[in-house]
């Protein structure tokens, strides 16, 4: 699993969504919409081989990828 500084968060956001690190109060970047949000976020993922977490508007998780070196990689056919 990434570790906590490498997690990034697209969260809803005044004006559209936002991708925010884990364990901070200020957004990274905000976008109009929730996939600029997304993209912004995988581009920072892939470079630092973080995880996006990915949020629906009511806050609940409904995604998330990994991008590093994972011990345990999860057994999904979504890719």
């Amino acid at each position: 699993m990434a570790t906590k500084g490498k997690r990034i968060h697209v969260v809803p956001h005044e004006g559209g969504f936002a991708a925010k690190r884990e364990g901070t109060n200020r957004a990274g970047s905000v976008h109009p919409t929730q996939q600029e949000a997304i993209e912004a976020a995988q581009t920072t993922a892939r470079r630092e081989r973080g995880e996006v977490i990915i949020h629906r508007r009511n806050g609940q998780i409904r995604d998330s990828d990994s991008y590093g070196s994972d011990p345990n990689p999860p057994r999904d056919t979504k890719h």
